[in-house]
């Protein structure tokens, strides 16, 4: 898609977005580049050796949408030559919601609406390895919208207590309360 076709309008950083920084709102189009996480952030904030990784993600998120899953609608991807490889950026459109960790008074809602997602991504066979608390999206009455398919990849071996696994260690590190590491540590398969 070339920008002079995006529907952009007045740009708005996203403040507090918990992720990498960088998110940008351009009236109902939202931009997030693409960052690198652990200790290779100190190294390469966000070359990428192809841009493969951008529309594996798209491909994702995309399929996503269109069975209906609770997610953001997808618009695109870019990509730019940048030193040695690809900076990349995703897009996708604006939803009212806010990040879970804004919302912990509302667990007893989203919790029962997270596992359900979550069973169903497994019952499809999609592990989402980067999938944290900070990208479970909450609107108002508890309702969960699941953002950041990036490196998600089809596994018919994936089961809920991976994903158990990577929200306990996200809620712990962003200080959630007791109730709700309880809540998640209690969950059994189906």
């Amino acid at each position: 898609m070339a920008q002079a076709d995006l529907p952009l309008g007045e740009e708005t950083l996203m403040g507090g977005a918990f992720g990498r920084g960088g998110i940008q709102r351009h009236g109902e189009v939202v931009l997030r580049p693409y960052r690198r996480g652990g200790l290779v952030r100190f190294m390469n904030k966000g070359i990428y050796p192809s841009p493969v990784r951008f529309a594996a993600e798209f491909a994702v998120h995309h399929a996503l949408w269109q069975s209906g899953f609770p997610t953001v609608e997808p618009l695109g991807y870019g990509w730019r030559r940048r030193y040695w490889g690809y900076e990349g950026v995703f897009l996708t459109r604006f939803a009212t919601c806010e990040p879970w960790p804004r919302h912990w008074h509302e667990s007893l809602e989203v919790i029962p609406n997270l596992k359900r997602l979550l069973e169903a991504l497994c019952d499809w066979g999609l592990h989402a390895p980067d999938l944290n608390a900070t990208n479970v999206m909450v609107r108002d009455g508890g309702e969960v919208l699941l953002l950041d398919w990036d490196r998600a990849a089809w596994d018919p071996t994936v089961r809920l207590i991976r994903y158990q696994s990577r929200l306990l260690r996200s809620l712990a590190k962003l200080g959630a309360p007791r109730e709700i590491i309880a809540e998640i540590d209690r969950w059994q398969a189906p």
